[in-house]
């Protein structure tokens, strides 16, 4: 059965929504976060405010970016119980990594600066980083969930729960890595090269081993 197709109406909605937040992220990118009032962003997106509260409820709601939880979890539900908790997660962030640095019909360029300068924002706005920390915890759920029946009783749910936080912490510190290194060496490799560094490379998916040792 084939996926459906958006709407129109779908479709401008969000053109909308990226417009907006482009927008939004280059407005605190040049001016500061706490600058910028959300009646700012709306007229530079040529939008009325309600318009801008309409998809982002809250102004933290400009930076953060949904997608990663959706593509994380997709991966992990699809990826095969056979493996270790470790290989499945891991490979489901370096999968999603490489999804969101591409873009869809954009230049990996374009998509990365975007993703740095979200990233940028986060770690020097106190508001945000509270928020992306929330984000955290959710995206730590949602990878339980995309496992099923295989995290059903107590001690399988807590190694789960073990596995993913660890993994959470290297994507975490990849992401420093990136933003330090003002996204120079591709963010799957990034996260490969930490989870490697946590797990060991006979632990890692071969695929993650080999996007680790991937040339820059």
């Amino acid at each position: 059965m084939s996926e459906r197709k958006p709407t129109l109406r779908e479709r401008q909605q969000s053109e909308t929504r990226r417009a907006i937040q482009a927008h939004a992220v280059r407005l605190f990118t040049d001016r500061g976060y706490d600058a910028v009032t959300v009646a700012e962003v709306a007229r530079a997106a040529g939008v009325s405010a309600m318009t801008v509260y309409r998809h982002f409820p809250t102004k933290e709601d400009l930076v953060l970016v949904d997608q990663p939880a959706e593509l994380i979890a997709e991966r992990v539900a699809a990826s095969s119980a056979a493996q270790p908790l470790v290989r499945r997660v891991g490979g489901a962030l370096v999968d999603a990594a490489t999804a969101l640095t591409g873009g869809e019909g954009n230049r990996p360029a374009a998509a990365e600066r975007f993703l740095l300068d979200c990233l940028r924002l986060m770690v020097s706005t106190p508001a945000l980083r509270a928020r992306h920390l929330d984000r955290q915890y959710a995206l730590q759920q949602a990878i339980i969930d995309a496992l099923g029946d295989d995290v059903t009783d107590p001690d399988a749910a807590f190694r789960a729960q073990a596995a993913t936080s660890a993994c959470l912490a290297a994507m975490h510190t990849a992401l420093t890595r990136w933003a330090d290194d003002d996204g120079r060496t591709k963010l799957p490799e990034l996260i490969a090269r930490a989870l490697a560094a946590t797990f060991g490379d006979d632990t890692v998916a071969a695929g993650l081993s080999g996007a680790a040792s991937s040339p820059r």
